[in-house]
């Protein structure tokens, strides 16, 4: 909660204004992106599950481990675990000796997705730890274990290339030689494609962007009316980043109580909550560049709209 306090104060305080993505999933923004994700606009999770179902024998074989000796299967952002389970099921099914970590920010998200595990491959060791990215990437090198850590569904794209560079930088890191990344990217396309999936017809997405003001209401005394702010999404291929804002549609103050502060908004002032990067060999290269990760294989969806990229720690 403290930090939750001061991000926010930090945030709005800036000028543009913005608010972190992480803050989009509490109970009801986790059920919430669910809903995204089975929206047709949003193709992202249905092209990464595609190359998840149709691939899972070639990604497990990719990733070069030795059956008769225990790794660690550590997932940041792990989410429902929809996808994940394909490959989980293939490790098992192939005799591997594994643990599986999933860290998630939600805390709410890693009880779903120990409850659905522990029903549909009860086999599994699953260890389940809390926290942001960073938080935790240290804690991976407590143990001498090999590691194969997935950071799936475009999540490395939900940060600026400079912090996604010192991201992949920091958590090359933590790994040992050999060890290896499977990274979900989404790739640079058509507005026609992007723009739809974060601002689908139905108004999911909207209602996503809005609760993290709600969430703001409820857990720090905030009294900002939700009817008053509109979701506006931005793509262009060019630049290859989707961008989504919550914009003021009056001059109003929004007080939050547990801050003692008020923040003024102009009309169509904007709140920057999320970027989407897009990405190709080109870009993720760039990012990869300061780190001693290299691109082993990638793996595409039929409609070439998604990569799994499998990278190796040198």
């Amino acid at each position: 909660m403290k930090q939750f306090k001061q991000d926010v104060f930090n945030g709005l305080s800036a000028s543009p204004k913005q608010l972190p993505s992480k803050y989009f999933y509490n109970e009801i923004g986790d059920a919430l992106f669910v809903q995204i994700m089975q929206m047709p606009e949003y193709y992202l999770t249905r092209s990464e599950q595609e190359i998840f179902t149709m691939k899972a024998s070639e990604i497990v074989h990719s990733l070069h481990r030795d059956k008769n000796s225990h790794f660690e299967l550590v997932e940041l952002g792990a989410g429902d675990g929809t996808k994940t389970i394909e490959i989980l099921r293939e490790l098992i099914n192939q005799d591997y000796h594994f643990s599986y970590l999933p860290v998630d920010i939600s805390e709410n998200a890693l009880d779903g997705i120990q409850s659905m595990l522990n029903s549909e491959l009860p086999e599994l060791v699953v260890s389940k730890k809390q926290g942001d990215y960073f938080g935790v990437l240290a804690s991976l090198q407590e143990s001498n274990y090999p590691k194969v850590v997935f950071f799936l569904g475009s999540n490395l794209g939900n940060m600026p290339d400079e912090r996604a560079t010192e991201f992949m930088t920091k958590l090359s890191a933590t790994l040992s030689p050999n060890d290896r990344v499977l990274l979900g990217v989404d790739l640079i396309k058509a507005k026609e494609i992007v723009l739809p999936a974060y601002d689908d017809s139905q108004g999911i997405t909207r209602d996503f962007n809005l609760n993290l003001l709600q969430r703001i209401n409820d857990e720090l005394g905030g009294d900002f009316k939700l009817e008053q702010f509109e979701h506006v999404a931005e793509y262009e291929e060019t630049e290859g980043i989707a961008k989504s804002y919550l914009k003021s549609n009056v001059n109003q103050i929004v007080t939050i109580s547990s801050l003692n502060q008020s923040f003024t908004f102009k009309e169509d002032e904007c709140i920057h909550t999320e970027i989407s990067r897009k990405y190709n060999d080109d870009v993720l290269a760039k990012i990869l560049e300061k780190s001693n990760l290299e691109v082993q294989t990638k793996f595409m969806d039929s409609a070439y709209l998604f990569a799994d990229y499998i990278l190796i720690r040198k």
